[in-house]
């Protein structure tokens, strides 16, 4: 099954919002067997819509259209729709008492706008849409599926859950296809590719491996076709025990674990608490820490010591360490994460300093250049990473170096 999915709305093409759809009906389509061949964005233009829709039926089994369904007179897919199909709009009653009903139930009263929003173009299979006024539509047109949807995502998700992935599913029954993610951190794509080049090159033609890097992490999505369902589950369940046999020290989960979430049940299963003393990262590392539900139960807290003096006020920084070796430096790392256990009351702390940048670095500190520290107490280690000249990615990345940082630390 060939997919083409057309998105619809100026407010994409500006960059007021971003085309989350189509990233979320590509993971729904693939996980069927559908193959994505393309992904387009055109403004509320009638010509872009119905020039798209003219070139995609002559390459694609499917089209999925979003945006352009509101009452509004910028929503004109429809119209667009009706004329490239070359029938006329129709009156659809049964769209209108449910929109009756809805506001019915609000206590407001509907707008001529709602009446036009229920004429359809003729010969369209209505999709009903649960989470909102607009219907779905469902076309078959010289041997290709036109579906048309609302722009909203969550309208959309319900609508391809509901009506359109089944409707699909029975269409265009296709191969099996089956993926395994396994998500690492530590090492760049190209050194764990050379770690698993062995395993990669005694893949078979069914079988293949992608590597799906971001800042300090990398996803390794293995993915299989075959005719035989259960078959093609135990070969990559198989697959994923050779890989974590090759690269053990890098692998901290599967599918959509998170990082921070990792670090929680490691925490937990050693009855251990944790803290951070944060200076350049501004609260970051706690933040991707407490996004997790549940993380009260191992994480105390976190002390933003943004200038010298707070460094030495609550974390205990010896003024002679600053003035010897400068806040960003391994000695005032260390001497904060030794310093926040007692005040956050935690087993273990991190602590971090650096210059984000864009501007502070010196020919001896470039900026990017962060130092990180974990301390236990008794045990202790620390690390200079030496990032970029983007002040946020620089905080995104050395969040994740140093989440890493203490799950290796814990695995020791």
């Amino acid at each position: 099954m060939r997919v083409h999915i057309l998105t619809i709305g100026d407010e994409i093409l500006i960059g007021q919002i971003i085309d989350t759809n189509s990233a979320w009906m590509g993971q729904q389509l693939n996980l069927m067997g559908a193959e994505i061949e393309k992904i387009t964005s055109v403004g509320d233009n009638y010509h872009d819509i119905t020039e798209n829709l003219n070139i995609s039926q002559q390459q694609a089994d499917v089209i999925l259209v979003t945006g352009g369904l509101g009452p509004t007179k910028d929503d004109i897919t429809k119209k667009a729709i009706a004329d490239f199909l070359g029938v006329k709009m129709v009156f659809h009653e049964p769209t209108w008492t449910r929109i009756e009903r809805f506001f019915n139930r609000l206590g407001r009263n509907t707008t001529p706008a709602h009446k036009e929003q229920c004429f359809m173009p003729e010969g369209a299979e209505i999709l009903t849409n649960k989470m909102g006024t607009a219907p779905g539509m469902w076309f078959n047109h010289e041997g290709t599926v036109i579906v048309s949807m609302p722009g909203i995502p969550y309208e959309m998700k319900y609508l391809m859950e509901n009506e359109v992935i089944p409707k699909l599913t029975q269409t265009f029954p296709g191969r099996p296809i089956a993926h395994r993610t396994i998500l690492t951190v530590g090492e760049g794509e190209s050194r764990i590719a050379q770690r698993l080049e062995n395993f990669e090159s005694s893949l078979p033609e069914n079988l293949k491996l992608a590597y799906l890097p971001n800042l300090g992490k990398v996803r390794l999505r293995l993915t299989g076709r075959g005719d035989d369902q259960q078959l093609l589950e135990a070969v990559l369940d198989r697959k994923v025990i050779e890989i974590e046999n090759l690269i053990p020290d890098l692998i901290f989960g599967k599918d959509k674990e998170d990082l921070a979430s990792a670090i929680g049940k490691l925490l937990l299963e050693r009855k251990l608490t944790l803290g951070t003393a944060e200076s350049c990262t501004g609260g970051h590392i706690a933040h991707l820490i407490t996004r997790i539900p549940g993380s009260s139960a191992y994480f105390q807290g976190s002390v933003v010591s943004y200038s010298n003096e707070t460094k030495q006020r609550l974390l205990g920084v010896k003024p002679k360490t600053l003035e010897s070796y400068g806040a960003v430096s391994e000695q005032t790392v260390l001497e904060m994460a030794e310093g926040a256990r007692e005040p956050l009351g935690c087993d273990l702390a991190i602590a971090i300093s650096g210059i984000a940048g864009p501007s502070g670095g010196s020919p001896q500190k470039p900026v990017g250049t962060i130092w990180m520290a974990v301390s236990d107490g008794k045990n202790h280690k620390t690390y200079k990473l030496q990032a970029g000249k983007d002040r946020l990615k620089n905080i995104q990345y050395a969040s994740v170096v140093a989440l890493n940082m203490i799950r290796k630390f814990l695995l020791d």
